[in-house]
């Protein structure tokens, strides 16, 4: 069974939070086996990285970076898990009120030093999210479940 974890920054029934419901949505849609951990980014740890087997980073824009809590579980988990996470397949979804690219440069250069591999362009959402930016979040979880269980990533 593949194992996904799913980490998030932002607040309750925020914009993040609605992009977050579009992934699992699109994990669901999955036929292939899977099992997901779901959680804030605050409360997820190094013993859910060890356990994972892919990735997914939902966070918010706050001033051009990504949301505090995410930052603060790639500090808490980056010395726990160094060396044992290589090559771990991730892919990230932004909830933006700018541009977005701040928060995607910050992710992308911690994720060069945990050593992670993109296995998507990141997802961008400006402003409320639109049908086309639910779709596209679900097409994230689907193809991220399929991409693993075939081992493609």
């Amino acid at each position: 069974m593949t194992r996904i974890l799913l980490i998030y920054g932002g607040h309750a029934g925020g914009r993040t939070a609605t992009l977050v419901q579009a992934v699992r949505a699109g994990l669901d849609l999955a036929e292939e086996s899977f099992e997901c951990r779901a959680l804030p980014a605050l409360q997820a740890g190094a013993d859910d990285l060890l356990w994972a087997q892919g990735l997914l980073i939902g966070t918010p824009e706050h001033f051009g970076y990504m949301s505090g809590a995410v930052k603060d579980f790639m500090d808490r988990t980056f010395y726990a898990v160094e060396g044992k996470v290589e090559s771990l397949p991730y892919a990230l979804f932004v909830s933006a009120g700018n541009d977005g690219s701040g928060t995607v440069n910050s992710v992308e250069r911690i994720a060069l030093g945990y050593r992670w591999k993109p296995v998507a362009e990141a997802i961008i959402v400006r402003g409320e999210p639109t049908a086309e930016d639910l779709q596209r979040c679900r097409e994230l979880g689907q193809t991220f479940v399929a991409g693993l269980a075939l081992g493609v990533f």
